[in-house]
Formats: C-alpha cells, sequence, structure tokens
C-alpha cells in the first residue's frame, strides 16, 4: 500500500503540481482577511469531482494546509488575523512588524508553521487510530469543562485590569448567545432582525474589532500618514532565528503542538481556541510574561505551531471515524465521499492506499508551504513600504469583501462597520478586546454543550463532577483562576 501511495503521489508530477497549486491559491485564501480554508475548499471542490481520486484529494490537501497557514501573513502584517486560527499571532506579530522585525516574525512563523505540521502529521501517520478511541470517551460534560477550561485564559490576557477583561470576555459570552438556541430553536436578542437568526460570524467580528478600527484610529492621525515616508528596512537571513534560539524554545514547541494535536481531535473547538490557550499556556509558564504582547518570538511560534498542530488532529477522527472536526474537514469529507473513499474503522483495509497517499500528500503540501511563504517573504515585507493612504483603502476593500463572503449579505458588511466603533470605543476605555473575541468563540460551545449535559442528567449538575475527565478538567480551570489572580495581587503589590 504505501509503494502505491509513493507512486500515486511522489512519482506523478500531476499530483505534485496540484499539490503545489492548491498550497499557493489556500495560502492567498488564507492571508486576505475574511477568506479562509474552508472557502478555498468549497470553490474547489467541484473541480476536483473529474479528477483521479488522488488528484484530486492532493489538491485538497493543498488548499487545507496553505490556507491555515496563510493566514499568519496579514496577522503579522496588518495585524488582522487573515484566519480565525491566528488570532493570537497578531498578539505579538503585529508588534514585532511595528518595530521593525516584519521579516522575522514572518519567517518564525513560517518556519514553526512546518514544524507544527510537520509533529501532526506524524502523529496522523503513527498513533492515529489509537488517539481516536480516546476521544469516543468524551461526552457533553468533557466538552463542557474544557469549554470553561478555556474560557479561564480570559484572565491571564485581560492585561493589567483584570475586571475590564472579564467583563469584555461576558459581553463576549452575551453576543454568542444572538440567534436561534442550539438545542431548543428559541429566537433569543434578534430584536425582530431575521438576519440576526444565525447570529454572529467570527470573520465579521474579527475583522470588525482588528481591522476596521485600527483603520478608523489610523484616520484621526492623518497628519502622521501624510508625512510617513520611512521605508521598513529589514535584514533576514534564513529564517531569522538561529538554531541555538530556535533549539531554547522547543518546551514551547512540543507544548503548544500537542495542544494543536488535542484541540484538533476534539470535535467541533477549532484552531482559535488551540491558538489562545496555547499563547496563554506560554504566557503563564515564561519567565517573562510582561514581555508578551509587546513582541517577541514566544508567542508567534506557540500560536503558529499550535494552529497548524490542529490540521493533523482534525484529520484523526475525520479518517479513522467519519467525524469531520471543523468545517474544512466537512468538505474534505466530502471529497473523499465524492471519490469512493468512506472513512472509518475499516479505512486502512479498504482504502489504504489512498490513506498512505493522503499522508504523503501532507507532508509534500507541508515542504511545498515552507518552500513558497519562504519565497515570498520579500514581497510580503514590501506590503510595508506602500504608503497607509494606499495601503489603508485597499485593506478596506478587503475587510467589506470578507465580510460580505460570508454570507453574502450585506447585513455582514454593517456589522463589521459596528464593531470597528465597538473596538475603537474599548481602546478609547482601555478595555482589552481579546478576552472578548475568547469569550464570543466559547460561549456558544459552552453553552450548547451544558445544555445537553444537564438534558441527559434531568437537571442534575452532578455529571460534571463524577466524570473523571470533566472533573479533572475543571479543577485544571479552577487552579488556573485561583494562580491568575494571585499573580495578578503580587503584581498590584508590587507596583
Amino acid at each position: 500500500m504505501v509503494s502505491q501511495a509513493i507512486h500515486m503521489v511522489l512519482l506523478n508530477p500531476i499530483c505534485l503540481l496540484l499539490i503545489l497549486i492548491g498550497v499557493v491559491i489556500g495560502i492567498i485564501f488564507g492571508s486576505i482577511p475574511g477568506l479562509s480554508a474552508s472557502m478555498a475548499l468549497i470553490l474547489f471542490l467541484p473541480m476536483s469531482f473529474g479528477m483521479e481520486p488522488m488528484n484530486g484529494i492532493a489538491l485538497l490537501v493543498g488548499l487545507y494546509l496553505g490556507g491555515i497557514s496563510g493566514g499568519l501573513i496579514s496577522a503579522i502584517l496588518l495585524r488582522i488575523p487573515g484566519t480565525a486560527s491566528s488570532i493570537a499571532t497578531v498578539f505579538d506579530g503585529g508588534p514585532m512588524a511595528a518595530n521593525g522585525e516584519a521579516g522575522k516574525a514572518l519567517g518564525v512563523g513560517i518556519l514553526t508553521s512546518f514544524v507544527g505540521g510537520l509533529i501532526s502529521i506524524f502523529a496522523l501517520m503513527f498513533i492515529s487510530p489509537y488517539l481516536a478511541k480516546v476521544t469516543l470517551a468524551f461526552t457533553s460534560a468533557e466538552y463542557f469543562a474544557i469549554a470553561v477550561f478555556a474560557l479561564t485564559i480570559i484572565s491571564s490576557l485581560s492585561g493589567n485590569n483584570l475586571i475590564l477583561g472579564i467583563l469584555a470576555g461576558l459581553f463576549g459570552i452575551a453576543l454568542s448567545l444572538v440567534g436561534i438556541a442550539p438545542v431548543d430553536g428559541a429566537i433569543r436578542f434578534t430584536f425582530g432582525q431575521t438576519n440576526l437568526y444565525g447570529g454572529f460570524e467570527t470573520v465579521v467580528i474579527l475583522i470588525g474589532l482588528y481591522a476596521v478600527t485600527d483603520i478608523i484610529k489610523t484616520g484621526f492621525e492623518r497628519r502622521s500618514i501624510i508625512n510617513e515616508t520611512a521605508k521598513n528596512q529589514y535584514a533576514l537571513k534564513g529564517y531569522g532565528i538561529s538554531v541555538k534560539e530556535y533549539a531554547g524554545q522547543w518546551v514551547n514547541i512540543i507544548r503548544s503542538a500537542l495542544i494543536g494535536l488535542g484541540i484538533g481531535i476534539l470535535p467541533g473547538i477549532g484552531g482559535s481556541t488551540s491558538s489562545l490557550l496555547s499563547y496563554s499556556a506560554a504566557k503563564s509558564s515564561s519567565k517573562y510574561p510582561e514581555k508578551f504582547g509587546t513582541g517577541i518570538i514566544d508567542g508567534v511560534i506557540a500560536s503558529e505551531t499550535s494552529n497548524n498542530a490542529v490540521i493533523g488532529g482534525s484529520l484523526i477522527p475525520l479518517i479513522t471515524m467519519g467525524i469531520p472536526g471543523n468545517v474544512a474537514t466537512a468538505i474534505f469529507l466530502g471529497g473523499l465521499t465524492i471519490h469512493g473513499i468512506s472513512p472509518g474503522p475499516l479505512i486502512f483495509q479498504k482504502s489504504g492506499e489512498y490513506v498512505y497517499g493522503i499522508f504523503i500528500a501532507l507532508l509534500v503540501a507541508n515542504v511545498f508551504m515552507l518552500i513558497c511563504e519562504r519565497a515570498g517573504l520579500p514581497v510580503f515585507v514590501k506590503l510595508l513600504d506602500i504608503p497607509k493612504y494606499y495601503l489603508l483603502p485597499v485593506v478596506m476593500v478587503c475587510c467589506v469583501v470578507g465580510a460580505y463572503c460570508a454570507n453574502y449579505s450585506v447585513f455582514d458588511v454593517w456589522c463589521v462597520a459596528a464593531f470597528g466603533l465597538v473596538g475603537l470605543l474599548f481602546k478609547v476605555l482601555r478595555v482589552p478586546s481579546t478576552p472578548m473575541i475568547i469569550g464570543f468563540i466559547l460561549g456558544s460551545m459552552t453553552e450548547e454543550n451544558l445544555r445537553q449535559a444537564l438534558m441527559q442528567t434531568g437537571g442534575s449538575w452532578s455529571i460534571f463532577v463524577t466524570r473523571p475527565i470533566s472533573l479533572i478538567f475543571l479543577l485544571i480551570a479552577l487552579v488556573s483562576v485561583v494562580m491568575t489572580i494571585r499573580s495578578k495581587v503580587k503584581e498590584t503589590k508590587t507596583a
């Protein structure tokens, strides 16, 4: 089977070309705010139907991997997460670019994306059947406990004002409640606006808070825009980081890869959560947590390792059990099914050559991603040399197009403008916007699994403490909150 897979992929020039095309297009979709790997897969899925099975699957593999990794480009250069998975990359990647280290930030991000993807692909290849069995033990109680644990990172990412951070997180959770309820179908907080039945799109909020807010804020500084003539100088050797410096990050890399892998295996959580969790873990365990958010490579490494490790992790339940963990893998599942490949426990017996072909295609796509993004790095950095009075209108147009493409609705464009004003208000009041994003992303997951768990027990809360895995995550969440509060109190006393 392995020899067949090698023949179908490595010895097939058409297959290799399709992987390369998929990676390049995926990077473009991932780097444009509002577009995503899922959108690239949707657009090119029909094109894969008429191809040979392995060729069609290889194209989808390239699109998926390129789309996830491409998000770091706009996250670092424009401080706009190209994909939801790149949210945490903005926190340190953006300041690094502002400090004249755009080349280094991109180089480190690209290299780390490759390493994170490589770790997850090897995990997919060698331990997928065993890891998939673990997820079968997870019920709504475990998913709720994980969501609660993930919400605790609000406290560590609230900056100097814990109270404002928590309030911002609660505001994000409130926004996640808008629309049709996930369990009973009740319509909530829509105020008669049918466009809100589906709730707010994550990409719409991200574009509004991170892109439109900065554009509006920069617009008030017209004089600095007009007078800005300095070019961004950078010198980059290799990927901008020495072997010794990168080796010093091995704990951060392994920890972030494991978090991304674990989150990827669990359906419905997503790369944005893994990115934020890894960033929070890196900050909490760092000897210099106060430097996070000012422009250090630790934050970029944590985020990009984790969100690329999700790729292999999300394919584990898809291949071994036929369970897609996110929108992108659901589309990928459709592509496999069209070509007569049925994911599940017997896939290695029935379609083993294609499974190993997917493994090899992922490895090839990961290498192509490393080469293509590094080759394009000088071009990416040159974006910063474009005067803002030319660049910002183009970015604004991309924001509008990206928002419209989310649901092909003009209403989402107005929402982007509204969240841009909300972000501006947050900046004026010095309210951190990151907790709001965390609350919004995790709010619906928390509510859905809480209600499902309580329905299973007739309203009894004991299920969360009688199930060992759920209890462990809740205890970890409690310890995390206590440690964060102690740290904040200590910082206040020192100040």
